[in-house]
């Protein structure tokens, strides 16, 4: 798959354009247009767009500038988690150089025993690189992020010790709101990795995304019963096969599952229908293992039959 998550591309057939916020499989990806609408489409009827940059992005030159000995920084290296300002699903990491020195980075990922590698390179003093995309909705399954830095300088410096992290995204006892990161210019989460242990509070992660900086809900509170059945979610429904469908469907259940968290309701009924079971199937397997669903059950079975699922929420 030659594209990534924020990559600008146009429609080959189409008079249409925007960003990638999904890789569906190796041949399929999600593009949504200006209108936030995101339309699958095959990886080889899509082109990729040139020119668009996203903020923080810093071409390198390969010339390291001369500091003075008294203004030369020797600590400084963060990881930045920004929201991507033209496809508000997805989220980039950046690695933050703050530092006088070069730093020679990578990035590798694993999840279930299988490593990819994701980013290498220089990354110039005072500069920041995005190293890694993904769906912000997705957060619960992102993979352990394993980074290795070394630090660079021609100058008279002594180089700290080589950095080399491996961190889950996990909860534990990390806060704050989010800041604003100069580099980027946006507003994000910043993690320091040359200080102390990375630790990040997943939910508040999440959560951060979906308020605004004075710290208000921007996610509108959804209805206490949520419909899946994809006629409500989808007009062109007719066109969509049935695998696609379930897709459409379990996205919608995760963004209203969240809007439900952030908004400290109580409970709240998915309405599924009966069917076949499978996206019933889907959601109580979700539901078992979510940290925030105390318990779920079948939903007034005189009004919905076997084709609702009501979750008590923590």
């Amino acid at each position: 798959m030659k594209y990534k998550l924020g990559d600008f591309v146009r429609f080959v057939d189409e008079k249409l354009e925007g960003f990638v916020t999904r890789i569906i499989d190796d041949q399929m990806i999600g593009v949504t247009t200006e209108d936030d609408f995101e339309i699958p489409v095959l990886a080889s009827k899509v082109t990729s767009v040139y020119g668009y940059q996203p903020p923080g992005s810093v071409k390198e030159t390969g010339v390291e500038e001369a500091v003075p000995a008294g203004e030369f920084i020797s600590r400084g290296v963060f990881a930045a988690v920004v929201s991507d300002p033209k496809a508000n699903s997805v989220v980039h990491f950046y690695l933050v150089n703050e530092t006088s020195f070069q730093l020679l980075a990578s990035l590798t990922t694993e999840k279930q025993d299988k490593f990819k590698g994701e980013f290498s390179g220089v990354i110039q003093p005072k500069s920041a690189e995005k190293v890694y995309s993904a769906q912000l909705a997705d957060l619960q399954l992102w993979p352990k992020f394993i980074f290795h830095v070394i630090f660079h300088t021609r100058q008279n410096a002594e180089p700290p010790a080589p950095l080399n992290i491996g961190e889950k995204f996990k909860a534990k006892d990390f806060s704050g709101s989010k800041k604003q990161i100069p580099l980027l210019k946006q507003q994000g989460w910043l993690i320091r990795l040359d200080d102390h242990e990375v630790v990040i509070d997943a939910q508040k992660l999440k959560e951060s995304f979906y308020n605004t900086p004075e710290g208000k809900a921007t996610i509108e509170k959804p209805s206490k019963e949520i419909d899946l059945h994809i006629e409500k979610l989808r007009s062109d429904y007719q066109f969509i096969g049935s695998s696609e469908i379930l897709k459409i469907q379990l996205d919608h259940f995760h963004k209203m599952l969240d809007a439900a968290i952030v908004n400290q309701m109580p409970e709240v009924v998915f309405i599924h229908g009966a069917g076949n079971g499978t996206l019933r199937h889907e959601i109580q397997k979700v539901l078992s293992k979510h940290p925030r669903a105390q318990t779920f059950m079948d939903a007034q079975k005189e009004k919905f039959g076997y084709g609702a699922t009501r979750v008590m929420l923590k």
